[in-house]
């Protein structure tokens, strides 16, 4: 069996907050905390860069936007030279509905798809699942995980640390 990491288990959104500073400051790069709910400011608690999924999201949008009119430009002028009511083959104002509804379609789905390859989902077997204590996480628990594979990781050493800043439960779980 192998060291997956460490899990312990915190009172309160404080503690775990200040918790979180503290393994930042000291340099601890592979650690997560989970919460019942999100905690204003654990993102710069923790040293988390801001997310990429807003330029994704834009990036779709710009593809759906081109879409949408690459497609009525060449349907209108190439495809199917139709000309109705004495308009221009090029009528832009009339392409204004079904370009924004593609930039707003790529646009979901871009925010979508792009949230779970950012989140890694889905994630059909997690270690933290086999902690007894983990699934307080859900309604009332928060913790935080240190990762084996983090430079700083020493069993002794994440031990002493974690109770020191009011860890409970310190848990390490193996992998099989």
């Amino acid at each position: 069996m192998s060291l997956k990491g460490v899990l312990v288990e915190f009172s309160s959104p404080g503690t775990v907050y200040k918790a979180a500073e503290t393994l930042r400051d000291a340099g601890y790069k592979g650690f997560e905390v989970y919460s019942p709910f999100p905690i204003h400011g654990m993102d710069g608690a923790m040293g988390l860069k801001p997310s990429p999924l807003g330029w994704i999201v834009l990036c779709g949008g710009t593809c759906g936007l081109l879409t949408g009119v690459g497609l009525q430009t060449w349907v209108a002028t190439s495809a199917y030279k139709l000309i109705i009511s004495g308009k221009p083959l090029f009528s832009y104002p009339a392409f204004v509905p079904v370009t924004f509804e593609l930039m707003v379609l790529f646009s979901a789905f871009s925010a979508v798809f792009g949230m779970l390859v950012l989140n890694r989902l889905p994630q059909h077997y997690f270690p933290y699942f086999k902690s007894r204590n983990f699934a307080k996480v859900t309604s009332h628990g928060f913790f935080i995980s240190i990762d084996a594979l983090d430079p700083l990781f020493d069993r002794h050493t994440v031990t002493e640390y974690l109770s020191k800043m009011g860890g409970q439960n310190i848990e390490f779980i193996e992998e099989a």
